[in-house]
């Protein structure tokens, strides 16, 4: 009878397996062409059909309506008992609370993720192959693997890039191939199909999760929390093929295990990469410091995250190298899938190491803080509620302070240790908790560069870029705490006057903007006044029932649009105890804004996607984008508000004559880093590098001596040498203006993240609102050249012009939509400048 059984068994295999096919045999195009994404949706589909070995899991769906898909791969017994085998991982690493059996536990962990770039094309292609190779049952070897791993595979993180660049390649391509470069194949179009709908990089939205896309996935990531994580990319055509270890700088977080395993992975890919001579390398380029990667961001989540990538952005269905060979899409499939076969074999091996260190890297990490503090204080407010939103994205636990004590800490702002009061509704993080690791690699002040020559950003302290007075502490504290805040009860008043709505975040903008949108008239308290139980500082919001008469159940629709702003308060009388009466020229009308994005070539999508998320999602507010090829076409008279997001704008001098006539006649413009190059040093404008001639000369003159100096360095030391003048992307103290409207809520100091080499001296003529001054404190790594430079140099400024203004933002305030100082910053710009 157990004969029977197994005989039946193996027949049903056999029939299940007869229906499966091969990414080639499913797609006639397969490896010649860019695979459609419902086609591969539908490849997938027929594998999950064909047999017992693959789970799949919608786990949401794009900007576009497009499915979000991962499938769960493993041997049919454990495919079976997954969710058993998923609990019991988890509480085994004091992840999870509760029980489960071990029948099947001791699992490896794997999860594969390809494309979160869509013009990378060939990591999704290379995703079915990946697939149909681990649940072909041909393949005896990776059915070995299978016993002891479950693989969660991701095919497409990003499919409304990955659609809009095959769509594209699709519309153009005929039926020869053209491998030369003078063929549009290999000239994609602006915005490109690397970003997602919003032109967002998610390739650096793990930790931030500002895109639902990556939204979504950290809270599938989190119920699964793997041992290994392979993140799977492109790169330039002439490139060849990148695989772990990983380059230097690695964050000091990251454990000798991990490396190992890295190491172990490289051996065992190199085999087979030199057994069919295709080229490679390692330890170069692609280091693991900035959290927020496909790569570091599982690391810091106990995984042993890898980035591996393939010569191939920009190589269409087929391309001519360099060396003189001819580079094809099935080329770049086939390197792929035996590296990600590798890591799966490797992981295979290596499955009680990776069991046992994992479990290990959550309990050092309840017991052992691997940073310098063991407790981190964020002082309440309205930005607290954004960071406590990003800690609940990423599981990292923390609690609000329900009691009042003195303690003492090292202050962020401050750059010191500063005696301080916890108040209830402070937020309290600990370091001793399950992701503690991730929460130190947030909180850490400054992190220690192994290698100043970075891939990305070099710090990140979220208490800088959230603007919020915080506090580092080397012990752990014990107070009272609560789960959520509590806000004072409403003020009792007999009729409503107005109403008072605090500027002190995100939230503070989106509840203007829809005001705005209501045509409700709304004022801005330009001085400090005090009302019976309120405190009215700069930038507060005042709602007169005098100004809007035009509004039927005044009070009632109020209270209605300030629903989500639970700290908003009524006034019964416009007299104030200290300060300026309601009646004051002290709280003026704010004008509504009617803003332009220009769009198109030249411009930088992803600083322009920054934008046009912030208006369209973020803050709920229209914005007209028109391309900028088609400005010609355009009535500024529409407008009053333009914003030029980060780029190369080559604009003829009719339509600079036309942006000068807009802010004379009363508009403003808001111009984002190299968008200032359109001011700069132009008559009738303040914007200059050089403050005076011989600030221009002494610069010169330094310049010409390096080059001097140059002349007896070796060739080898060239890229060390240029380090010297650039900027990995820093955090810069800069002191601000707290009276003008541009700073209005940023606190006492505005911590800006520097990206760019470039400055200006301060404006003459002009409001040098926040400004880099002498002595400053900075974290991160600046070039010793540039350092010296941006003493007294101008961040933001505003310079009026006949009836209008300009704002001049050399720095982005809108990084990656995760510098919540910056998304209030830009508010002011948009909204309380006039």
């Amino acid at each position: 009878m157990k004969h029977f059984f197994a005989s039946l068994s193996l027949l049903i295999s056999l029939s299940i397996s007869a229906q499966l096919k091969s990414p080639a045999e499913f797609l006639p195009e397969y490896g010649k062409h860019v695979t459609y994404y419902h086609q591969l949706e539908a490849y997938f589909a027929q594998l999950q059909q064909n047999t017992d070995m693959m789970q799949h899991v919608v786990y949401g769906q794009t900007y576009e309506g497009r499915d979000l898909h991962t499938y769960i791969i493993s041997t049919p017994e454990n495919i079976k008992d997954i969710d058993n085998i998923r609990k019991y991982h988890l509480q085994q690493a004091g992840l999870a609370s509760g029980t489960a059996t071990a029948t099947r536990g001791n699992k490896a962990i794997v999860w594969l993720s390809f494309n979160v770039h869509g013009n990378e094309p060939a990591a999704a292609e290379s995703a079915m192959n990946v697939a149909y190779q681990l649940i072909n049952p041909a393949n005896a070897e990776t059915k070995e693997w299978l016993k002891d791993i479950v693989i969660i595979l991701d095919p497409c993180l990003n499919p409304d890039g990955y659609s809009r660049y095959g769509n594209w390649l699709h519309s153009i391509t005929g039926q020869q191939l053209h491998p030369g470069l003078a063929d549009r194949e290999h000239m994609e179009p602006w915005p490109g199909g690397r970003e997602n709908h919003y032109a967002y990089d998610l390739n650096r939205d793990w930790a931030w999760q500002i895109q639902k896309e990556s939204q979504q996935r950290i809270a599938l990531y989190n119920q699964w929390m793997p041992m290994v994580h392979v993140d799977v990319h492109e790169m330039g055509y002439n490139e060849p093929y990148f695989f772990p270890p990983a380059a230097e700088p690695m964050h000091d977080f990251i454990t000798q295990a991990q490396k190992d395993f890295h190491t172990a992975i490289g051996e065992v890919t190199a085999k087979k990469f030199d057994n069919k001579g295709w080229s490679y390398y390692t330890r170069e380029v692609f280091d693991l410091f900035y959290p927020s990667y496909g790569d570091t961001y599982p690391t810091f989540n106990g995984a042993v995250g890898m980035t591996y990538e393939q010569g191939g952005i920009g190589a269409g269905r087929a391309v001519a190298r360099e060396n003189g060979t001819v580079l094809t899409l099935q080329d770049r499939i086939d390197h792929h899938s035996t590296a990600i076969l590798a890591a799966v074999e490797t992981a295979a091996w290596q499955r009680e190491k990776l069991v046992k260190n994992f479990r290990l890297y959550f309990k050092d990490a309840r017991e052992h803080p691997k940073g310098k503090y063991e407790a981190y204080v964020v002082k309440s407010g309205g930005k607290t509620e954004e960071l406590a939103a990003m800690l609940t994205r990423n599981n990292i636990a923390f609690a609000y302070a329900d009691e009042t004590k003195k303690l003492s800490g090292y202050n962020y702002q401050a750059d010191k240790d500063k005696d301080f009061t916890l108040e209830p509704n402070d937020l309290i993080i600990k370091a001793r908790q399950p992701k503690g690791v991730l929460a130190q690699v947030f909180f850490e002040p400054e992190q220690r560069l192994s290698d100043s020559l970075s891939y990305d950003i070099t710090a990140w302290a979220l208490p800088h870029a959230f603007g919020v007075q915080s506090y580092a502490l080397k012990r752990d504290i014990s107070v009272k705490t609560k789960t959520s805040p509590n806000y004072k009860g409403k003020l009792e008043v007999d009729r409503v006057y107005a109403f008072y709505i605090p500027w002190n975040g995100r939230q503070s903008v989106k509840v203007l903007a829809q005001l705005h949108k209501n045509k409700i008239r709304v004022r801005s308290a330009h001085k400090a006044s005090f009302y019976r139980g309120i405190n009215i500082k700069t930038g507060d919001l005042i709602v007169l029932k005098g100004d809007n008469t035009h509004i039927d159940n005044f009070e009632q629709t109020l209270k209605v649009l300030l629903d989500s702003k639970p700290d908003y308060e009524a006034i019964e009388s416009g007299f104030s105890l200290t300060g300026a009466d309601l009646g004051s020229e002290a709280y003026p009308l704010l004008e509504e804004p009617k803003v332009l994005l220009l769009s198109g070539r030249g411009i930088s999508s992803t600083d322009f996607g920054q934008a046009w998320f912030y208006f369209d999602d973020m803050i709920n507010y229209p914005v007209s984008i028109v391309d900028i090829a088609n400005l010609s076409r355009i009535s500024f008279s529409d407008f009053n508000t333009i914003v030029l997001a980060e780029g190369w704008y080559d604009l003829n001098d009719a339509l600079k004559a036309r942006i000068d006539s807009f802010i004379d006649g009363g508009g403003k413009v808001i111009a984002i880093g190299s968008a200032l190059d359109i001011f700069t040093d132009r008559a009738g404008y303040s914007l200059t590098k050089y403050a005076t001639e011989t600030s221009r000369t002494a610069e010169q003159e330094a310049e010409d001596a390096a080059e001097l100096d140059a002349r007896f360095y070796n060739y080898e030391s060239y890229i060390r040498r240029e380090l010297s003048s650039s900027v990995s992307g820093a955090i810069v103290e800069n002191v601000l203006d707290a009276s003008h409207p541009l700073s209005y809520g940023l606190g006492d100091k505005y911590f800006s993240m520097k990206t760019s080499t470039t400055y200006y001296q301060l404006l003459k003529g002009a409001s040098n609102v926040i400004y880099v001054p002498q002595g400053y404190k900075s974290f991160g790594f600046i070039g010793s050249s540039l350092k010296k430079k941006l003493g007294n140099t101008v961040t933001f400024a505003v310079e009026q012009k006949g009836s209008g203004s300009i704002i001049y933002m050399a720095d982005n305030p809108l990084f990656r939509g995760f510098w919540e100082n910056g998304n209030l910053l830009f508010g002011n710009a948009v909204f309380q400048v006039n």
